[in-house]
């Protein structure tokens, strides 16, 4: 599934299930929801950045590290766009190999760095220790949650780690299916939610940075319970460069948001051409029959999964009385 609407999605199911668990952390995600689905998403996708320039408009125009070989504005000349930082400019595939990799933790590090990489059964080590060395604020607790929630579902639907069997159109997740993948999800399931999806987003944007932020990402001091069993790889002196890519995150979500959007409409010639020409109809049939319903039930219950073992490893989370389990709609059909 393709970044936005998929990891909002996650984030969504993530909180039903952990409610449908009584987790004892589920309050704290319903009080600071924008805050938790933000986490979700650019609580890791640090590329989310224009990617290039109209050259006739002046008009920024893209996503950050995906090849822009024309305006989608006007059809013509487009030219790289850079974050400036202290007099550098930094275009988006190199904040990408920076900070990708600290932020996914289990995959996406560069071939220099690849040692720092934490194994999929050490999440919850990594989770607790970071989590543990920040309770001052409960808004900041609810994006690291959702952090943990795009690493997960990132995890999963890119076979990095195994669970999901599901075959739609040419396999997992590829460029071809996640358009197929984002119509399923935006328009059947979020319809049967009721998600207002752009309200949704404009309540994500709208999110400060956290402090947690350059913290798991081992950019800052290097402190606290992490830095005791996950000693390597701190770079204090990225700090000031971060800060600016995660506001550049932010300034960058409503315009992105916007492509999205016009993109997933039903009648969506764009949608069609990436699919292969596939109608809609067609789009969610093939989704209902490859059951991307029982792929987001796996990835939700495996978030909640995680979740709960970074609780068992948070002495102030641990003794916090379970709530009355509340089963969550599995999206399955009778």
């Amino acid at each position: 599934m393709s970044g936005l609407i998929g990891h909002t999605m996650y984030g969504i199911l993530a909180a039903k299930a952990a409610k449908g668990r009584g987790l004892p952390i589920t309050p704290i995600i319903e009080r600071h929801l924008p805050s938790f689905l933000c986490g979700a998403y650019l609580g890791c996708d640090i590329q989310v950045m224009p990617e290039a320039v109209c050259v006739d408009t002046g008009r920024e125009v893209g996503f950050g590290t995906v090849p822009l070989e024309k305006s989608p504005i006007t059809g013509g000349v487009v030219k790289p766009w850079s974050l400036e930082h202290n007099g550098r400019k930094y275009r988006p595939k190199e904040i990408h190999e920076l900070f990708y990799g600290r932020a996914h933790l289990v995959f996406g590090w560069t071939k220099t760095e690849v040692n720092l990489r934490v194994p999929c059964d050490h999440l919850a080590d990594y989770c607790a220790r970071a989590i543990r060395d920040d309770m001052t604020s409960e808004r900041g607790l609810a994006y690291a949650l959702g952090w943990m929630v795009h690493i997960v579902g990132d995890s999963l639907i890119k076979s990095i780690q195994p669970g999901i069997r599901m075959h739609l159109l040419d396999g997992v997740y590829t460029p071809r299916n996640r358009i197929v993948q984002d119509q399923f999800t935006f328009h059947t399931i979020g319809g049967e939610l009721g998600i207002d999806w752009p309200k949704t987003f404009r309540d994500m944007a709208a999110t400060p940075v956290e402090a947690i932020q350059p913290h798991y990402m081992r950019i800052g001091d290097k402190r606290g319970d992490l830095a005791q069993l996950f000693d390597d790889g701190w770079k204090p002196e990225l700090q000031p460069l971060l800060a600016a890519v995660l506001a550049e995150n932010r300034r960058w979500l409503p315009h992105h948001t916007e492509d999205v959007l016009r993109v997933v409409q039903r009648d969506s010639e764009e949608a069609k051409r990436v699919s292969g020409g596939l109608e809609f109809d067609a789009m969610i049939q093939m989704a209902e029959s490859a059951d991307m319903r029982g792929t987001l039930v796996t990835i939700a219950e495996q978030c909640a999964d995680l979740m709960e073992q970074t609780i068992a490893q948070v002495p102030q989370w641990r003794v916090l009385p379970r709530l009355s389990a509340q089963g969550w709609n599995q999206l399955k059909r009778p």
